[in-house]
């Protein structure tokens, strides 16, 4: 929190990356698993999203060429919405 007050001056937002312990193949088992968001890469919505940057939205580089841009292969991005719960 306070590296992200230091970063964010202007106010935080509600999208977190986070990197899963394995593989890319746990990732996706994880992703599935999630119940309220959606499989999803915008993450500009005002519901719940989560998606794996290596599978979706960097799909088409190589696993060496994502690692250039800090994307790993157990990367998650998750938007949280404002959607009611049950």
């Amino acid at each position: 929190h306070e590296i992200a007050k230091k970063q964010m001056t202007s106010g935080f937002g509600g999208v977190v990356s986070f990197e899963v312990d394995g593989d890319r193949k746990k990732t996706s088992d994880f992703i599935d698993a999630c119940k309220i968001p959606y499989i999803a890469p915008s993450l500009g919505g005002v519901e719940s999203l989560i998606e794996q940057p290596a599978v979706i939205s960097y799909w088409d580089y190589t696993s060496e060429e994502r690692k250039q841009f800090g994307i790993n292969d157990n990367l998650v991005r998750f938007s949280c919405g404002i959607e009611e719960y049950e």
